[in-house]
């Protein structure tokens, strides 16, 4: 089968995959961003004046703040920028892609790599591990990487001080044996995807040598786990290492001591045709991205989740702060 046969027929799944899927979430043809912007460091490049680019991302905090700031940084740029950020889901927002009705996305590296590309052993050396994904998703896909950020946010489970005390668990190997000598002391909050993930809780089990049904496991939306777990509700849950709920909360990160979790560095992903058509999008990405430090990227998350501001409005301060645009 030739590439260019092999992504005709990815395009139609993913197209079926959205219809029958994810058509509920009102993926058509994208509305116009919330906020305006101007250029400021970032110009307008003319390839991409008056061009129509739709940008998407997925359903949580962290992934609608980076697909405004994609979005925002391709607006200044001189784009017709339409949003479809707030996908559910990662294989949604991939299918999209693949479809043809989102053209460029951040994505994390680790889920390229497992999630779908298959691969089942993480590469522990971060700019090996993009270089991989990026050689192996353009010759299967036409899917192009470029610009990983410095940030990179991990899976982890999290447990607040009173548990820490209470069961003495510090590490994931700590954690292992307490679910093998007293499951209901190990009771766990999980959100849908990671509890079947191989890069998640199932691949988490097998690297520490416990049966994940063993577990006392309870499916929770993403933003409700981390209260969950501070009020003890939850032993342990399920957290992002760059969510700014775990300082604000006071949560204690496991250490991953067998370093199962991959990393996941953030980059901009587009088909191979909008990046040959629209080579600005990496020049304009390239210092955008390289401004966002896993610290950055928790201090604007913790912005959202816990002050309770604006995905868009806490993009947009930020890439001013900066100097990329200007309002």
């Amino acid at each position: 089968m030739t590439k260019s046969v092999r992504r005709a027929c990815a395009a139609l799944l993913g197209a079926c995959a959205l219809i029958l899927g994810v058509a509920a979430c009102g993926l058509q043809s994208g509305g116009a961003l919330p906020l305006p912007v101007k250029p400021g460091s970032i110009t307008v490049q003319p390839d991409l004046e008056g061009q129509t680019i739709t940008v998407g991302s997925k359903d949580f905090t962290e992934q609608v703040i980076l697909g405004y700031i994609l979005a925002f940084s391709l607006s200044a740029a001189g784009a017709d920028v339409r949003d479809l950020t707030n996908i559910q889901g990662s294989n949604s927002t991939r299918d999209a892609m693949l479809a043809g009705q989102v053209d460029a996305t951040i994505e994390y590296t680790g889920t390229g790599w497992i999630n779908y590309l298959g691969n089942e052993t993480p590469i522990s050396d971060a700019t090996e591990q993009f270089n991989a994904v990026r050689d192996e998703d353009l010759k299967r896909n036409d899917v192009v990487w470029v610009n990983p950020a410095p940030m990179d946010n991990t899976y982890a489970l999290a447990m607040s001080k009173a548990t820490a005390e209470k069961t003495g668990v510090k590490t994931l190997s700590d954690y292992a044996a307490l679910v093998k000598s007293d499951p209901a002391a190990a009771s766990t909050c999980l959100e849908t995807e990671f509890r079947s993930r191989q890069d998640g809780f199932p691949g988490m089990a097998a690297k520490y040598g416990f049966d994940p049904a063993a577990a006392q496991t309870q499916i929770l939306q993403t933003g409700i786990i981390y209260q969950a777990t501070a009020n003890g509700n939850c032993a342990f849950g399920e957290v992002f290492t760059t969510d700014g709920r775990i300082k604000a909360l006071d949560l204690i990160v496991l250490e991953d001591d067998k370093q199962f979790f991959p990393h996941y560095n953030a980059a901009v992903t587009t088909p191979k045709d909008v990046a040959d058509r629209f080579p600005s999008i990496a020049k304009v990405t390239a210092p955008v991205m390289a401004a966002l430090t896993s610290e950055a990227i928790t201090e604007l998350n913790r912005q959202v989740d816990v002050d309770g501001k604006e995905p868009a409005d806490v993009a947009r301060d930020w890439l001013v702060s900066k100097g990329f645009v200007n309002y």
